[in-house]
């Protein structure tokens, strides 16, 4: 069982049920013997009632007396009590037995008073012997009750130790679920807890216990992770802003150089590369400090309630021009309707670089294709492209800064692996989600993002 809370209601109703079933055995044990025992008693009173019909002159007593006066008690009892009476000075033996016994004598047991006996075609017995001046008297009564008793007894446990399991399982879960409630609330915390919201903190019961010490060492692990994101956000910020100065001066020095045209071409064509690097570690940076920014929430969405198809369709004039330009086809379909609540010039940027990438991804003569549908309150874009793909392990880390798939995969060209995080930041910014998965039609990859319509 995976199931924590499962294995510990099973672990319970195991523990119950098997001390119960201990209960039971010993219980069974006990019941018996003290069934027995009463047994033995009625032996005792029937032989104390035999002795007071036989008188206190019962060792001069012929045994047709002892017959006479004890038959009529005996049959009366037949129903309950075999007896016999035994003289060992007497060759008549026994001298007496109950009609009961349909002529039979009760088996003696040497060296034992009282003992169970087995007879034919009446069952077992529980015999006791006892001492009468020269007669040895036995009685035996029948074990069946007893046995029907302990039958009955243990049907009984098997229906109660059946029922045990199920409501000692059906307690244990609930046992479970109590007791591992702080358990998922760690859980649920930690799950609420990411890059974007490191603040959250797991709530710490007052008593002292393991979990809310694990939960105490949780929060103290979130507090450094908080203070690490921090310190590299703030870092990320400063020094984008703080590169942005001597790049400018860089990139104004390498124009003036090319205003004066005194270069030789090599030397010329040389601050030509320079201007291009410098404009793209610009843009980098650029990216860097806007994600930066995007993680920490410091930007401030100048939201508009727009119609997804009057928007993709201003979009698609660009990503047709764009597609031609390569030697591509796009394409582009909407379906539903409603509103949605964006920024524009950001929503732009995420349909830029996931139309660049699809693009720069597809073969000559190759197709793009974006569909829009808006439905049950959620507005859905997809665009897919006829490239490569993406393998299943790399669609979730495509996703993170600076990551770039394998060289030897057919992509014309390499950006600064960036472009998807941005897409991914602008899209959690409208409360939305993005992801990557492989393109129904195609080898392709299909890149999917979802906004919340307007209410």
């Amino acid at each position: 069982m995976k199931s924590i809370g499962a294995r510990l209601a099973l672990w319970y109703a195991g523990a119950a049920t098997l001390t119960l079933a201990c209960l039971f055995i010993a219980g069974y044990y006990l019941l018996e013997i003290h069934l027995v025992s009463g047994l033995d008693l009625l032996n005792r009173a029937q032989f104390a009632q035999i002795s007071a019909h036989l008188g206190d002159d019962y060792a001069a007593l012929s045994p047709p007396v002892i017959d006479t006066r004890i038959r009529e008690t005996t049959n009366y009892s037949a129903v309950l009590f075999f007896i016999t009476i035994d003289d060992p000075h007497s060759p008549i033996r026994p001298i007496f037995y109950s009609t009961n016994l349909r002529g039979q004598a009760i088996p003696d047991v040497p060296g034992q008073r009282v003992f169970n006996a087995q007879m034919p075609g009446i069952g077992e017995l529980r015999a006791g012997e006892f001492i009468l001046g020269p007669f040895d008297v036995t009685i035996a009564t029948p074990l069946n009750g007893v046995r029907e008793a302990m039958r009955d007894y243990s049907e009984i446990c098997v229906w109660l130790l059946t029922v045990m399991v199920a409501i000692s399982f059906a307690i244990g879960l609930g046992l479970s679920r109590l007791a591992l409630r702080p358990v998922r609330l760690i859980r649920e915390t930690a799950n609420h807890i990411s890059s974007d919201n490191l603040s959250e903190r797991i709530p710490v019961a007052e008593v002292r216990d393991e979990i809310s010490d694990l939960a105490r060492l949780l929060n103290q692990m979130f507090d450094r992770l908080e203070s690490a994101f921090d310190q590299i956000r703030r870092f990320t910020a400063e020094a984008s802003h703080e590169l942005k100065t001597p790049l400018s001066l860089i990139r104004l020095q390498a124009e003036k150089l090319l205003m004066h045209g005194n270069l030789e071409a090599a030397n010329e064509e040389s601050v030509h590369v320079q201007l291009e690097e410098i404009s793209r570690l610009s843009q980098i940076i650029e990216e860097l400090l806007f994600l930066s920014r995007a993680e920490a929430r410091d930007i401030d969405l100048n939201l508009v309630r727009q119609d997804p198809e009057t928007l993709l369709t201003i979009r698609s004039q660009d990503a047709r021009v764009l597609s031609e330009h390569r030697g591509l086809q796009f394409l582009h379909t909407h379906q539903g309707d409603g509103a949605v609540m964006v920024e524009p010039r950001w929503l732009r940027r995420v349909l830029l670089n996931l139309l660049a990438n699809a693009l720069n991804a597809s073969p000559s003569n190759g197709t793009v294709t974006l569909r829009s549908v808006m439905d049950a309150g959620i507005w859905r874009v997809s665009l897919d492209d006829q490239g490569p793909g993406v393998a299943a392990e790399f669609r979730e880390r495509i996703f993170e800064r600076f990551f770039r798939l394998a060289p030897a995969l057919d992509i014309k060209e390499t950006g600064s692996g960036l472009g998807l995080a941005i897409c991914r930041s602008i899209i959690s910014l409208h409360g939305g989600h993005i992801w990557a998965d492989a393109a129904p039609d195609s080898t392709g990859l299909r890149v999917v993002f979802t906004i919340p319509a307007a209410v």
